[in-house]
């Protein structure tokens, strides 16, 4: 089951707020984001599963990973690829 860790992102404002991240920070760390390879959505139907925004991103430093932005609380996450 994938986990989840709190990040800071520096995103683009077009549209809408919070478009799509350009960066993001973990341990503070900076990661530039060269390109968003994929993004989804999901509509929350629980708490436990809130509505998000999922982004599929290549880092600056061609690291592949998952962000995702829950859109009521406005927090995003790195999603980590833990196993049980």
């Amino acid at each position: 089951m994938p986990g989840l860790i709190k990040i800071r992102v520096e995103c683009h404002s077009g549209y809408k707020a919070d478009e799509y991240p350009k960066c993001f920070y973990w341990d503070d760390q900076r990661f530039d984001i060269l390109e968003i390879t994929d993004r989804w959505y999901h509509r929350g139907l629980s708490a436990e599963w809130p509505a998000a925004d999922y982004f599929k991103v290549l880092t600056a430093d061609n690291m592949q990973c998952i962000l995702k932005h829950e859109l009521e609380k406005d927090e995003w996450y790195y999603v980590s690829k833990q196993t049980g």
